[in-house]
């Protein structure tokens, strides 16, 4: 199922959209500022957003679908299950409406603020496309059936995303946001203790990695803990190539982290990122911009909402 083809009027989006809309205020600005204090107060925030818009973009295309409440919404499928930044982008509109009320779509908040995030997290600046518009509709059963849990093979994986007109290095580099923020116990815990119905751990996981795990996630324990997703001391909230070395190392906290590190189809690509500390940086926010044009509306197609919860 492709969700590129959705797109309406994707040359409708375009650099600066925003500017002379909102008066004396730079809305890319002043959601920038917004986001850096929030980052100020939790550095986990950086990884978040960025999680947040792939979530998004993948299910329904770049329409603010997960930020929508209620009982059988994206929010509340197994794949969300702890996913953050859905109060955090609310909170951003809020104040956005506040200085330029219904003009700025809660989708844009979304892809302004991931863009700020890399670039707060120690990313490269890159221009964002704007000028969506948000969707109508969000269903948990359609988070469920697209997004991939952090077991799916490799090759999978690139076919998925193929999908939304995404290549195998874009997959890898767009994975690299894993090199910021953390996970939950149970994105990975059956790779500690019980490796696909084995009784075993996972054999490609370092010992020493193992031994991190475990004592984080205990065997009998019910609570969620958070591991970081990359190992990397002093780097667990930089966006960085670091993760693409402890991936190399066996260090992947993620299945498919550990995976696309040694799969004959992307280790060559894991490798030359794990080598050059510029070209993760260089790739990722076009590796973004990319991702954001996924299935987007535009023009008079779905709406500008009010409040990201809930459709106007």
């Amino acid at each position: 199922m492709t969700l590129v083809g959705q797109c309406y009027g994707n040359d409708k989006l375009k650099v600066g959209f925003y500017n002379g809309k909102c008066g004396a205020h730079n809305i890319e600005e002043f959601i920038f500022k917004v986001v850096q204090q929030k980052i100020r107060e939790d550095p986990d925030i950086v990884s978040d957003l960025i999680r947040l818009s792939f979530h998004d973009c993948f299910v329904r295309g770049c329409d603010a679908s997960i930020l929508l409440e209620g009982k059988h919404t994206e929010q509340m499928a197994r794949v969300n299950k702890r996913l953050g930044g859905i109060e955090d982008v609310g909170e951003i509109k809020k104040v956005v409406e506040k200085v330029c009320p219904g003009v700025v779509s809660c989708t844009d908040v979304l892809v302004i603020a991931a863009r700020a995030a890399v670039f707060l997290g120690g990313g490269k600046w890159y221009e964002v496309e704007t000028g969506r518009r948000d969707g109508r509709v969000s269903l948990s059963k359609e988070a469920e059936a697209i997004l991939p849990p952090p077991t799916i093979p490799v090759r999978k994986a690139i076919q998925l995303f193929a999908k939304k007109g995404l290549n195998k290095r874009d997959f890898v580099v767009l994975l690299g946001g894993h090199s910021a923020g953390t996970t939950h116990c149970h994105s990975f815990k059956k790779r500690l203790y019980n490796f696909h119905g084995t009784h075993k751990p996972d054999p490609t996981i370092s010992s020493s990695l193992l031994e991190v795990l475990r004592n984080t996630c205990p065997l009998n324990s019910q609570s969620d803990e958070e591991a970081f997703l990359d190992q990397t001391p002093n780097s667990h909230f930089k966006m960085d190539n670091a993760y693409y070395k402890q991936i190399v190392a066996h260090n992947g906290t993620l299945e498919i982290d550990q995976n696309m590190a040694i799969s004959p189809l992307t280790k060559g690509i894991v490798k030359g990122l794990a080598k050059s500390p510029y070209q993760f940086l260089n790739e990722f926010g076009p590796a973004m911009v990319k991702v954001a044009r996924i299935g987007v509306l535009t023009g008079h197609h779905g709406e500008i909402r009010k409040t990201c919860g809930s459709v106007n």
